[in-house]
């Protein structure tokens, strides 16, 4: 099949914080040759971050003027900073029939599966709550006992909606496994689709 005639398609995935998301991610784009969507941001840049790569960071004003534009598929603001994605990158993307994947938090997932409610939505979850929460406190470390509290909660949360929301789960117990389950469930959508295309 050429490229040409590829169905593009979005797929989200969310999970709580720990969870191994961004690794998970970042093997499934280049197993699939996908496109890893870039978010924006307000937060400051790190030292070994760069802009368009790592994020687009943006000045608060210039965030807010393009969120009034219309030009994020969502946004939220997280811990002070405001985060979102833009949707122009996306939409391109998927007219040229290439597989974007789309790592954000639950309530992100739900603003875009109301704007793209083709996106297919998929949720990272934990072998178990304990090993969670093992990984959010090294996470955490150096913060008080009140932020990593919100850190859990939030977690606990996320892990409630994504039950509640999402369509697909994926238990990140084994990477690589983890990694093939996700594969499998895009590389399945896909047939589906385009054998209702063929139709």
């Amino acid at each position: 099949m050429d490229t040409s005639a590829k169905q593009g398609t979005l797929v989200v995935i969310s999970g709580p914080s720990g969870v191994g998301k961004s690794t998970l991610c970042r093997q499934v784009v280049r197993r699939l040759d996908a496109v890893l969507s870039v978010s924006a941001t307000t937060r400051p840049k790190g030292a070994s971050e760069m802009d368009g790569k790592d994020y687009y960071f943006l000045s608060p004003d210039e965030f807010q003027r393009q969120r009034q534009a219309g030009q994020f598929l969502e946004y939220a603001e997280v811990f002070g900073h405001y985060y979102g994605t833009p949707r122009q990158p996306v939409e391109q993307a998927i007219a040229d029939g290439r597989i974007v994947i789309l790592e954000i938090d639950v309530q992100g997932g739900l603003q875009v599966k109301q704007t793209m409610p083709e996106a297919m939505m998929v949720f990272i979850l934990p072998p178990r709550m304990d090993e969670l929460l093992r990984r959010i406190e090294k996470r955490a470390r150096g913060e008080d006992a009140e932020a990593r509290q919100k850190r859990l909660a939030r977690a606990e949360a996320e892990i409630e909606t994504g039950k509640a929301h999402y369509e697909y789960w994926v238990v990140n117990d084994r990477l690589d496994q983890a990694v093939q389950d996700v594969i499998d469930i895009i590389q399945q959508r896909l047939e589906v689709g385009s054998q209702k295309t063929e139709q």
